[in-house]
């Protein structure tokens, strides 16, 4: 199982298409969760902050082992999150894991993760 927290820089101009890719993810949860499956994405959460007048965007998962690669999906809500995550995060921005210090989840539903 893979945990995993990490914060990326949002491009300066891009808030309201971060807006409008959120929305989109909200609006089309139903095929979301389909690609997650494929993915082992047991949990997936997006958080947003800002710091000193700058955007970022955290991921928060967790993932089983030999899930398909995001970048490997032929799904159009895939395509379609990817387009935005390539318009509105900053790739000059080297991206931050958060360290892993505990990690709390019940025997029962970690079994039910592998």
């Amino acid at each position: 199982m893979n945990i995993e927290c990490t914060r990326f820089k949002v491009k300066e101009g891009k808030s309201e298409r971060v807006d409008e890719w959120l929305a989109f993810l909200k609006m089309n949860m139903k095929d979301v969760l389909i690609t997650l499956e494929n993915e082992k994405m047991y949990v997936e959460t997006i958080f947003r902050e800002y710091i000193d007048g700058k955007e970022y965007l955290y991921w928060y998962s967790i993932q089983g082992e030999g899930g398909l690669d995001v970048q490997a999906s032929k799904h159009w809500i895939d395509n379609k999150h990817l387009a935005y995550w390539h318009e509105c995060i900053d790739d000059t921005y080297r991206p931050v894991d958060l360290k892993t210090e505990v990690v709390m989840i019940p025997e029962k539903i970690q079994e039910l993760m592998r």
